[in-house]
């Protein structure tokens, strides 16, 4: 990976999860900037089998000027780790890091499809990753798991922000005009401001980012053709 990487090492267990979490918080870069043009752009999704016991980490990337898929990558396996809430990255880790190290280049930034500070400990998968990798790293959640909001405007780049025990922990953004907003946060080396910015870089067209939708479509193809 790049430099500045933390080593993942699993846990065994979840009160040790939970001190990992705890040691590797302070590490995030939540200040940034981050890249404002990069070029290259990454998405990660894992989908589950409904047995619950197989999955697969897909890693899209994607040409950040014209949106189009230049690589990407599968990790199929199991749970790294049982279902805790809080702890899912543990869960997924693994294999997305497996999936990205089949990557023959570095994107310039990943894109989750989950939450970085946006998190009970203050460190989602987003943050996590970023951190183990080195890399720039944004969290885009289609649903909340922690905080409070206000109702953004109507139009899209909308936006008010997500507070959680007082303290501002995302975004909530609008990406279209009149359709249900998405949740961002800062997941490691880039600011919020910045990390709206290429949110909305990457929703052109949809609700959810291209990123998220070329890699929500790899994981379940290639879960699906695991499962034949």
């Amino acid at each position: 990976m790049t430099t500045g990487r933390v080593p993942y090492v699993p846990p065994g267990s979840v009160a040790e999860a939970l001190r990992v979490q705890e040691e590797l918080r302070p590490l995030a870069d939540l200040a940034g900037p981050g890249p404002t043009a990069p070029a290259t752009v990454a998405g990660l999704d894992v989908a589950y089998a409904e047995s619950g016991d197989r999955l697969a980490a897909a890693v899209t990337v994607l040409d950040a000027r014209t949106l189009a898929v230049v690589d990407s990558a599968v990790s199929v396996g199991r749970p790294a780790f049982g279902y805790v809430p809080g702890l899912f990255a543990f869960r997924e880790l693994p294999a997305l890091l497996d999936a990205l190290d089949r990557l023959p280049v570095r994107p310039d930034l990943l894109v989750c499809d989950g939450h970085g500070l946006a998190h009970p400990r203050r460190f989602g998968l987003a943050c996590h990753l970023g951190v183990v990798t080195g890399l720039p790293a944004i969290g885009v959640g289609k649903t909340p798991l922690v905080g409070e909001w206000d109702e953004p405007g109507p139009r899209r780049g909308a936006w008010t922000p997500l507070r959680d025990g007082g303290e501002v922990v995302g975004r909530v953004l609008r990406t279209r005009d009149g359709v249900k907003p998405v949740f961002v946060s800062v997941g490691h080396r880039m600011s919020l401001a910045n990390a709206v910015d290429r949110v909305l870089a990457l929703t052109p067209r949809y609700r959810l980012p291209e990123t998220t939708r070329t890699a929500d479509r790899l994981c379940r193809d290639a879960l699906a053709a695991a499962s034949t």
